[in-house]
């Protein structure tokens, strides 16, 4: 059986192949079909999916704008894991900080501390990081993903990206230790780095409204 896969339309829709599930924001599982055209340039009235809004809206699969965070591997040690942390890579999910906040705090210096929790907790959220931009190391071994689900699904953010596991990317990685299994893509038209989100729906306030 040939791969679930995600592939740019030109100037238009992310299509999407043989994924399994589509997971709305509010929980609740979409339909799905073989091939699905889901929409990034954040304008239609039919999100997920396109509604030709993209050719009216000019959008353009690749514009002049720099993507946010810096392309770097951050490493945080602890007696017994490694975290590490790409900001390129981060969509602003906080799913980190909802679940461990005692080793993911922004306000706290480092702001990740592998020691301040259970292993348990770190690889929940590692699990949890849409992105695969946090990943976890023990005794030597690389970095590593660590994944909720096994079959390939989207999940729509709200007034955010795609999460997807398990779908081939439709382009090269995005940033150093991407994952070619766990990554977000842009759905606000807006990321300098698409197909990916960059975190630009945040930082510009975008909404699914």
């Amino acid at each position: 059986m040939d791969r679930p896969t995600i592939t740019e339309a030109e100037d238009g829709p992310l299509i999407a192949k043989g994924v399994a599930r589509l997971v709305h924001q509010d929980g609740r599982e979409v339909a799905v079909k073989p091939a699905m055209a889901l929409c990034r340039c954040g304008k239609s009235s039919a999100k997920p999916f396109c509604d030709g809004t993209h050719t009216e809206a000019g959008f353009r699969q690749r514009d002049d704008v720099a993507a946010e965070g810096p392309d770097r591997v951050f490493s945080y040690e602890g007696a017994e894991v490694t975290v590490t942390f790409n900001p390129r890579l981060c969509v602003h999910a906080a799913e980190c900080g909802r679940i461990a906040k005692s080793v993911f705090n922004p306000a706290q210096k480092p702001w990740v501390q592998p020691d301040a929790g259970a292993r348990s907790e770190i690889e929940a959220v590692v699990a949890a990081c849409p992105s695969g931009a946090l990943k976890m190391a023990s005794a030597g071994a690389p970095p590593a993903d660590l994944f909720d689900e096994t079959r390939a699904t989207v999940t729509i953010q709200r007034n955010g990206p795609y999460w997807v596991q398990d779908a081939d990317a439709p382009v090269p990685p995005q940033g150093e230790g991407m994952s070619p299994r766990k990554y977000a893509l842009c759905r606000c038209g807006m990321s300098g780095a698409k197909p990916y989100c960059d975190g630009s729906h945040r930082a510009k306030g975008w909404t699914d409204d």
